[in-house]
């Protein structure tokens, strides 16, 4: 992960930016009572529905500017590898509740168990190298 001139992770520094201007609700809280940021996959979500239009800045709000977006795009590899994580550990239920790998590639849209099994594989590679 990259780090700014001072050390920290880009990463974290946008997830403080992000949340520090647009966290509503318990990420609001957690802020202000813990100083704990959003959760990088919440913290995307909320930029990308405030950019879009699809969400609306609480009262006194700033609007999402170009640094909010940039920071967004900066928690893009945390957000994925969380996500990595929580679809590997469904495989891997999946697999141990006896599920066929042709069942799993068909609860994933995926044409056959080969493929199933490569995505696995794929996922479960990513997630021990950290990438």
């Amino acid at each position: 992960m990259t780090a700014n001139e001072d050390g920290r992770p880009r990463a974290y520094e946008g997830l403080a930016r992000i949340t520090e201007r647009h966290a509503t609700g318990e990420d609001r809280e957690r802020w202000e009572s813990l100083g704990r940021p959003m959760a990088p996959y919440d913290a995307l979500l909320r930029v990308s529905d405030l950019a879009s239009g699809s969400a609306f800045p609480e009262e006194g709000a700033p609007a999402v500017d170009e640094h909010d977006i940039t920071a967004a795009l900066a928690l893009l590899p945390l957000a994925r590898a969380e996500f990595d994580q929580l679809e590997l550990g469904l495989l891997r239920m999946a697999k141990g509740r006896g599920l066929t790998w042709q069942q799993i590639g068909s609860g994933l849209g995926l044409g056959s168990a080969q493929a199933a099994r490569q995505r696995h594989d794929r996922i479960a590679r990513r997630a021990r190298d950290g990438a």
